[in-house]
């Protein structure tokens, strides 16, 4: 068996050019984007019936899979690579490996792909099942907000005032272990049971593009690109399909009158699917940080992890 070395991958990217994460034949997603131009790097076949590709896949684990259009500012991935097979991505550079490899993937990723950083993982480390939490944040611009076109990507427009006390007093009902059964899909074998650490609705306060301290005698001053804007922060140990953006449709439909938090509670008392608690619009959804332990815990969190949770 080859001897491989794990290198961890930091990045972001703009969702909306993709269908999700995860490798599809025909569609263009980012692990696939990611992949190809690995292989063209490192010069690995593209031919899955290749013996170098069935011996090197070059496959990315990653901490969570974010679906069609959804963004990620930080998101975090690890591949297996054969030391001599990361060596030719030097080429004629005087530089580590991992060095050479993300010179060379920020040159060829496309513009909506952003790799940030690439270094050899510590022993024990897994993308998915090491990572202690997860950080997304859906931002909305509501009728107590100005709506900035240039924001259209990664913002959801609703033509409703809010109420956002009613949004919170659902989303603490999420905080703590239960099965969201009525807002999530799993995954077959799976489980839609998480662990909410925090949930919250907020609006970004209006202020200055550079804090008050610093004004050089202009008389307008710029507003801060996200003033404004209503903002649901939601941290939990792992996401099931679907569920942060369920869980924002559900918040909405209460915010705007048009659910109960009755309603809500009965949800999440009941975890069944059906048509009222579908995901809303992507665009406004981005992973915001992935959180791991200290690298002695890396190993024991993701063997831990990997167990089926029950209530």
């Amino acid at each position: 068996m080859t001897e491989t070395m794990r290198l961890r991958i930091d990045l972001a990217y703009d969702g909306g050019g993709f269908y999700g994460w995860a490798k599809q034949p025909t569609l263009r997603t980012v692990q696939g984007e990611i992949e190809a131009a690995m292989r063209k790097i490192l010069r690995v076949s593209a031919d899955p019936s290749s013996p170098e590709a069935q011996s090197e896949p070059l496959r990315l684990v990653v901490a969570g899979r974010t679906d069609t259009g959804v963004h990620a500012s930080h998101q975090v991935c690890h591949v297996d690579v054969p030391p001599d097979i990361l060596a030719r991505a030097v080429g004629h550079m005087d530089v580590p490996p991992t060095v050479a490899l993300t010179r060379r993937l920020q040159r060829l990723l496309p513009s909506d792909i952003a790799v940030r950083s690439i270094a050899p993982a510590p022993d024990g480390f897994d993308a998915r099942f090491s990572a202690l939490e997860r950080t997304y944040v859906y931002r909305i611009a509501d009728r107590g907000s100005e709506v900035d076109p240039r924001m259209r990507g990664f913002v959801l427009h609703i033509d409703d005032d809010l109420d956002v006390d009613a949004m919170n007093a659902a989303a603490a009902m999420t905080i703590g272990l239960h099965d969201f059964g009525s807002f999530a899909t799993p995954n077959p074998g799976g489980t839609t049971i998480r662990e909410v650490k925090t949930a919250y609705w907020r609006r970004v306060p209006s202020r200055p593009l550079i804090g008050d301290d610093a004004a050089m005698g202009e008389r307008y001053r710029t507003p801060a690109v996200e003033s404004g804007l209503l903002c649901f922060t939601i941290v939990a140990d792992a996401f099931a399909r679907n569920m942060v953006r369920s869980l924002v449709g559900g918040c909405v439909q209460v915010g705007c009158g048009k659910r109960s938090l009755d309603w809500f509670a009965g949800k999440m008392a009941t975890p069944l699917r059906e048509g009222s608690t579908g995901p809303i619009a992507p665009q406004g959804l981005t992973l915001e940080h992935i959180e791991y332990p200290a690298d002695d815990q890396l190993a024991v969190r993701a063997e831990a992890i990997r167990a089926k949770r029950t209530l």
